[in-house]
C-alpha cells in the first residue's frame, strides 16, 4: 500500500499542496484530476522525494525513499527532449540502467525485455529509429515501454493522454489494465473529464489540497467538481 502523511510543498515561499495525506487502493488504477496549478504533477514530485517537502511517503510500511525499487515514474513528454539524440530501444533500455551493477553492460535478456516492451506497446518496428521521428502518441508509448521493462509494482504516470492519438490512448490504456490485473499500483495525472469515469478505479480531486478521495462513481460528482475547478467547468473533454 501507497500512504501519504502530511505532504506539504511550497515554492518560493507560495504553498502548492497543503497537507495532503492520502491511502492508494493496491492493484488499482487512480486518477489525479484537478484544474492547472492545482499541484498534481508537484504531488507526484513531493511523493517520490524529487522537490523538497514536508510530511512522509511510505510503500508497505517503510519509506518510499528506501522503496525505489518498487516505483516507476513516466514524466510528461513535454519535459524531455526529443532531439536528443538516442534510438527508440536506447531509451526504453535506460529504465533498466539503475539496476545494473557499476560499469555493467545490458545483457541478452535485458534487451530481450526491451523488445518485448516495445512490442507490447506496438513499436517494435521503431526499435532502431532515433527518437525525433516518432509522433506525440508513438513518443508516449515508448515512455510507456520504458517503464514496462522495470517491473516496479507502483507506477506514476504523469499526463499519459496528453496530445496523443485515439490509437495511442487505447493501447496505453489498455496496457494499464492489464498491470492492475498483475497487482501493479498505477496513479495518473489526467485532464479529460469526458473519460475518468471509464478509465480510474478511484478519483483524486486535488486543487493545493485534497478535495475529495475514493472511487470513481462516488467522488466525481457536478458537486465536487465544483469544490475543484470552482463553479464553471467542462464535463466533456477538460477545463
Amino acid at each position: 500500500m501507497l500512504k501519504i502523511e502530511n505532504l506539504s510543498v511550497a515554492y518560493q515561499n507560495r504553498l502548492v499542496l497543503d497537507h495532503v495525506s492520502l491511502e492508494i487502493t493496491p492493484s488499482a488504477i487512480t486518477g489525479i484530476i484537478g484544474p492547472n496549478g492545482a499541484g498534481k504533477s508537484t504531488l507526484f514530485k513531493g511523493i517520490l522525494g524529487m522537490v523538497d517537502h514536508q510530511g512522509d511517503s511510505f510503500i508497505d510500511g517503510k519509506r518510499l525513499n528506501q522503496m525505489l525499487e518498487k516505483v516507476s515514474y513516466v514524466e510528461q513528454k513535454a519535459d524531455i527532449d526529443p532531439n536528443f539524440p538516442i534510438r527508440v530501444k536506447d531509451c526504453v533500455a535506460l529504465g533498466l540502467f539503475d539496476r545494473l551493477a557499476f560499469f555493467s553492460r545490458l545483457k541478452k535478456q535485458d534487451w530481450r525485455k526491451v523488445e518485448e516492451a516495445l512490442t507490447q506497446v506496438n513499436l517494435a518496428d521503431y526499435a532502431e529509429r532515433p527518437i525525433n521521428q516518432l509522433s506525440g502518441g508513438q513518443f508516449q508509448r515508448m515512455l510507456i515501454a520504458r517503464c514496462l521493462v522495470q517491473e516496479a509494482d507502483y507506477i506514476f504516470l504523469d499526463e499519459p493522454f496528453a496530445g496523443i492519438d485515439t490509437v495511442s490512448e487505447e493501447t496505453i490504456m489498455k496496457i494499464l489494465q492489464e498491470l492492475k490485473a498483475k497487482g501493479k499500483t498505477i496513479l495518473v495525472i489526467h485532464h479529460d473529464l469526458s473519460k475518468v469515469e471509464a478509465y480510474f478505479d478511484q478519483v483524486l480531486l486535488l486543487n493545493q489540497k485534497v478535495l475529495a478521495f475514493g472511487p470513481a462513481k462516488d467522488v466525481f460528482t457536478p458537486a465536487n467538481l465544483s469544490r475543484t475547478y470552482g463553479s464553471s467547468f467542462l464535463v466533456g473533454g477538460g477545463v
